[in-house]
């Protein structure tokens, strides 16, 4: 079994204040290229920089894009988030599409997120200090001393009638005045 889980990062998934409430804010604050002008593995950065550079820059003007050529070493992108974390992509041997993609979601993620180790499944940074709900939360204490069982607390409940129950016991009232007054004439023309 192993145990290299016990060196990652650990914490609570959090969201940047104030995301989603008003404007929107990108939270890649700059992205870093570094490739190499001769390797191999860097073919797909070289044919992305030649295309679609400009494209993304112009589409993209919240973030500064830096590009680092070095000799000799793999191509890798490195973002850098409003909230001080970096993440780093090795990207030898990738496409072009594959290339633009990674820079999309580069930009659409405000960290990275899958490299936390969860403390707890879930997290809330407003505890309650009442405890969780239960069914037995708002009933009347003195329920905790009867003794069972009791006939007040056995009986069924009696709602009152609702709004629609008593328009149409109004209505039914209605229609039953309305026939009581046509059968009085009735009658006296009868008398």
């Amino acid at each position: 079994m192993s145990n290299k889980h016990l060196f990652q990062k650990f914490g609570f998934l959090r969201a940047p204040f104030g995301i989603g409430v008003g404007r929107y804010v990108c939270q890649l604050q700059r992205i870093t290229i570094k490739f190499c002008k001769n390797h191999g593995g860097s073919l797909g950065i070289r044919s992305f920089l030649e295309h679609d550079l400009i494209d993304y820059a112009k589409q993209n003007p919240g973030v500064v894009v830096y590009v680092k050529p070095r000799r000799h070493r793999s191509p890798v992108l490195k973002a850098e988030y409003l909230n001080g974390e970096t993440s780093w992509i090795c990207i030898a041997n990738f496409n072009r599409q594959d290339i633009i993609q990674w820079m999309e979601l580069l930009k659409t993620q405000y960290h990275d997120g899958p490299a936390l180790r969860l403390l707890k499944l879930w997290h809330t940074d407003f505890p309650s200090i009442q405890g969780p709900w239960t069914p037995f939360t708002f009933k009347n204490p003195s329920l905790n001393q009867i003794k069972f069982p009791d006939k007040k607390i056995g009986e069924a409940l009696k709602f009152k009638p609702t709004a629609t129950e008593e328009l149409i016991r109004l209505f039914e009232e209605q229609q039953e005045a309305k026939k009581f007054d046509q059968e009085i004439p009735v009658q006296k023309g009868v008398s």
